[in-house]
């Protein structure tokens, strides 16, 4: 522990209230807070696994003790979060994972996001009148349930890189499934403030009580509906999930929902494949960053920040104000390119290599003024554009879940996973999970200025997402580090804000991801409300910034490796843990 630096940070230990929406398309914030645990940096030896909830980082030690992979051991890990933290992800919703072979020292990334069904047509989320629907109205139901992704990705990678038998890693999540499990203080806090899950009978029935109260601390929670449809898929691979009974489930959950009923055939889930795609990878200092590409932007904004501040010195600056500036203009900037560039790739003709390309990035860090705050900035001409012929939009994006992992032989995996907003679309299936609403993730109006929006609602199409689930190289080209946050477009702000403490100010894991969050999206300039960032208000004020304080409920997992073993870090604004052996 002695390589990494501690800063005396104040964290808020106590829950605070929800964040105001800060995007022009209303939405709330990812997931609501429900306080701060203490927490110190985990230390392992052999193998370490981070995760947001310790039922589920305990499950992937189990594996992994068995002689399992990183992938076999973010399987286990997945299915247990499913049902420990059902807010945030799950079988009934899309992953993206980044995977790290240290013997071919190659990472490959495999696309799990979700998809629109074939019938979807861009004025989805249009009213009546034509203009946008509220969010929430578009949110709960089936019309906004994208095809999921995450079973068909996880049996995808486990054929590639996984070491134990398929039915093992089932194992963990069917025992606690059937035998129950204590419900948590944070699953319990969010199923107290959710307004639209008591609306769902099969929801009700399984996480609140006979008056409508949610199953207090401590409370065993058995599933077994989830504990059969575990046992099924066990058996008989994920085809079970996209093909048969569940997916017959999954289809008349979506279609008939009174009020805002999906269109969802069983030929979607049965189309439905997992695309793999080359890893965004880009220099940082001495380091390389490597990312998921389109659909998502995580890598791309991440790598633009990480290049614009690159510029500064910044283990100079150390967290505070200046550092709050740069991070913020460096966030304002990769958010312009975001809006306009980025999308499914099969749809949008994303100029990928010329958003990363370093003589690009230093011309927008050339636009940061060191003393006074840009406002809000503009996309610029990345090489490669092509007469990109799309508008801009913000779009919404919500909660997730992150699960960092290095195993015995140093191979790694850093998933990000997510049902999108907390609960997803408030609907659950006769087969135990929750779906998702991932298609509000699309942007609610199709044009913009007489434009096409690139992350218009289309048939078949990935919406844009911010996952940025992250693997870090030293100047050998090892395996240093693994990183990833839920936090909907927040994350890119996270992960940035991690990476920089852990490689400028050489930060002890633990310490880096509970920094205060901070950034901007292309608006105002964000501090996490409750930290010692709200001392910083007036000096970025003096520079020009608009501030707010505002909630930040990342949920960043980050494991290093050292020469001693590994040292890991879990978000203390969630339940997590680092553990291992």
């Amino acid at each position: 522990m002695a390589r990494f630096a501690r800063l005396g940070l104040a964290l808020l230990l106590t829950a605070a209230p929800l964040a105001g929406p800060v995007l022009a398309q209303t939405a709330p914030a990812p997931e609501a807070a429900t306080g701060r645990l203490a927490k110190q940096a985990g230390d392992a030896k052999r193998y370490m696994v981070a995760a947001a909830n310790p039922l589920a980082a305990e499950a992937g030690r189990e594996i992994l003790r068995a002689g399992g992979s990183a992938v076999d051991a973010a399987i286990a890990v997945q299915l247990v979060l499913n049902l420990a933290e059902p807010q945030s992800s799950g079988l009934g919703g899309g992953a993206f994972m980044v995977r790290w072979d240290n013997a071919s020292r190659t990472a490959l990334t495999l696309d799990g996001r979700e998809t629109a069904p074939a019938a979807a047509k861009p004025e989805r989320f249009l009213g009546v009148d034509g203009k946008p629907m509220k969010f929430y109205d578009a949110v709960v139901g089936g019309k906004s349930v994208g095809v999921p992704g995450t079973p068909r990705l996880l049996e995808e990678a486990h054929k590639r890189w996984g070491k134990l038998p398929w039915p093992r890693l089932f194992e963990p999540a069917i025992r606690l499934a059937d035998q129950g499990f204590p419900v948590s203080p944070r699953l319990n806090g969010l199923l107290g403030k959710e307004k639209f899950l008591l609306a769902d009978p099969r929801a009700k029935a399984l996480f609140y009580t006979a008056d409508g109260s949610p199953l207090p601390v401590g409370a065993t929670l058995r599933n077994p509906a989830m504990a059969e449809t575990l046992k099924t898929l066990a058996a008989r691979g994920m085809g079970a999930f996209y093909e048969g009974p569940i997916a017959a489930d999954i289809v008349e959950t979506v279609t008939s929902h009174a009020g805002n009923p999906g269109d969802m055939t069983l030929a979607d889930l049965a189309a439905y494949r997992v695309e793999e795609r080359p890893p965004v990878c880009g220099r940082y200092r001495a380091f390389t960053v490597c990312g998921m590409g389109p659909p998502s932007s995580g890598a791309v904004a991440v790598q633009q920040i990480l290049g614009i501040v690159e510029t500064r010195d910044m283990s100079r600056l150390k967290p505070g104000p200046e550092a709050v500036h740069w991070l913020a203009e460096a966030g304002r900037l990769a958010f312009a390119d975001r809006a306009l560039y980025l999308g499914d790739p099969a749809f949008v003709p994303v100029p990928l290599a010329g958003l990363i390309d370093p003589a690009y990035v230093a011309s927008r860090a050339a636009l940061v003024n060191p003393d006074r705050s840009m406002g809000r900035a503009k996309a610029g001409e990345p090489p490669q554009k092509r007469g990109f012929l799309f508008a801009p939009s913000d779009g919404i994006e919500n909660g997730t879940s992150h699960i960092a992992i290095v195993d015995a032989d140093l191979n790694a995996v850093s998933m990000t996973t997510t049902i999108e907003d907390g609960f997803g679309a408030r609907i659950m299936t006769k087969s135990g999970f929750l779906l998702n609403n991932e298609l509000t993730d699309f942007n609610f109006a199709p044009v913009e200025d007489g434009k096409p929006v690139a992350n218009r609602v289309e048939a078949g199409k990935r919406p844009r997402s911010s996952m940025a689930p992250t693997i870090v190289l030293d100047g050998f080209g090892r395996l240093y580090a693994v990183v990833g946050s839920p936090g909907g477009s927040q994350i890119i702000g996270y992960v940035a804000k991690t990476l920089v403490g852990l490689l400028d100010w050489q930060l002890d894991p633990q310490v880096a991801v509970d920094l205060p969050n901070m950034g901007s999206r292309n608006g105002p300039t964000e501090i996490e409300a409750g930290t010692e960032a709200e001392g910083w208000k007036a000096a970025l004020e003096a520079k020009g910034h608009e501030v707010r304080a505002i909630e930040m409920t990342s949920g960043i997992q980050a494991i290093v490796l050292t020469p001693r073993g590994f040292v890991g870090g879990a978000d203390s604004r969630r339940e997590g843990v680092a553990i291992g052996d």
